[in-house]
């Protein structure tokens, strides 16, 4: 789906043809977009340097926030400003002369929206911009590359003399990253009923992070470092987690890490390998002998399969 996050445009898709360059109208350009298209995992990266930059605009562990919808106007503009220092550190590009990048010796600028266009200043005229747009709610994004020129954009300006990319300038856009998957802002995700359940305790940070894991919405999914953060609201928040696995053990929930056994203990149960700062809960029920037709990890001598309707209540294992 080459244009996700925009609404479809039928003048914008006739206009790709005659304005996508090609190596003998601007080999700069193609000399830029080749060298991010060489980058390995890009995807992956570009997932990561707009989920960190988000993330720590968001300051979650001081200000207890996960929507971005919550930031003030200033820390808006500012997230632009975190997402060009990410990306420049996580492939290592050096500042341009005029522009934001230097990229096979080629001024690159960088412009990021989490709203419905971009805004261009009058200096980056006839530069390339590198082009990132993020919708955190519904966890995707797009990253491209366009020459700027005055008939790529809208006649009209903002008070600040900005202007945005016309339908043509859209259709213009060469994507590096047509349709990439945001990692997850799990908070996000939730029911307004399961955040109210995590966050009602204001006084203290275990049981919040206990709620977290106990959520039966959250169990099976991959929490990372920065949603523990957001929640337990500490400064030994990480702790927490070691703590909930003997609070939550009663209930007959795990809470795996990236340590020892516990990725054999993930992939055995069939669940998403938590990565070094992440952790997936799941509520088990001791099954005794191995049942062929189900899924199971063994355990201390004794067989844990993911709780199901139907089973009995099981107390977790004292350690895995």
């Amino acid at each position: 789906m080459e244009d996700s996050l925009f609404s479809r445009d039928i003048a914008a898709a006739q206009s790709i043809a005659q304005s996508t360059p090609d190596a003998g109208s601007d080999p700069q350009f193609l000399e830029v977009y080749n060298w991010f298209k060489a980058q390995s995992n890009l995807e992956d990266r570009f997932g990561q340097v707009i989920r960190q930059s988000i993330d720590e605009v968001l300051d979650g562990q001081r200000t207890g926030r996960f929507n971005f919808r919550d930031l003030e106007k200033t820390e808006k503009t500012y997230l632009g400003t975190k997402v060009e220092i990410i990306t420049r550190a996580e492939f290592d590009l050096n500042r341009g002369r005029a522009m934001d990048f230097s990229v096979c010796g080629h001024d690159v600028d960088s412009k990021f929206t989490i709203g419905s266009n971009w805004t261009i200043p009058r200096e980056a005229d006839q530069h390339i911009c590198l082009l990132i747009k993020a919708d955190d709610h519904r966890g995707i994004f797009q990253v491209g590359l366009l020459r700027i020129r005055d008939d790529l954009l809208n006649a009209g300006e903002n008070r600040d003399r900005k202007r945005s990319p016309s339908a043509a300038g859209r259709g213009a856009i060469r994507w590096i990253v047509p349709d990439g998957r945001l990692p997850e802002n799990i908070l996000l995700s939730l029911s307004e009923s399961d955040r109210e359940a995590i966050f009602r305790n204001e006084k203290s940070g275990q049981s919040r992070t206990n709620e977290l894991f106990r959520c039966p919405r959250v169990q099976g999914r991959i929490v990372n470092r920065n949603t523990v953060l957001t929640v337990a609201r500490q400064d030994d928040s990480l702790k927490r987690v070691r703590d909930a696995r003997n609070q939550l053990r009663s209930a007959g929930i795990m809470i795996l890490g990236h340590q020892g056994e516990h990725p054999h203990i993930a992939r055995s149960l069939d669940l998403p390998v938590p990565s070094k700062g992440s952790w997936v809960s799941v509520r088990v029920t001791d099954v005794g002998d191995l049942h062929p037709a189900r899924k199971s990890a063994q355990i201390g001598g004794r067989n844990y399969a993911v709780w199901g309707e139907g089973d009995a209540p099981s107390v977790a294992p004292p350690s895995y």
